[in-house]
């Protein structure tokens, strides 16, 4: 869906009054907060990153309660009061 904003300079009318009215239809329009939209967007991580996170995240936590039962690391207290 392509917007088309156009602006024609009138006769007596300087160059700085015909940019200020080209923002502002812009703006108007929409298209600036639809480019910063897509300009700033972060995209989503592919579904092979996100298994290998995963499985990265499993062997940690794995090997942090072998850890804990060798007793060479003292066991984080539960968050939430809960223990």
């Amino acid at each position: 869906m392509a917007i088309n904003v156009s602006v024609v300079k009138t006769g007596s009318e300087n160059s700085m009054s015909v940019i200020r009215r080209f923002s502002k239809r812009m703006q108007g329009a929409g298209i600036i907060r639809k480019m910063k939209k897509i300009r700033y967007h972060s995209r989503s991580q592919s579904k092979a990153r996100r298994k290998v996170s995963a499985l990265r995240r499993v062997e940690k936590r794995e090997k942090t309660a072998e850890r804990e039962r060798m007793g060479l690391i003292q066991p984080k207290p539960m968050r939430g009061g809960r223990q």
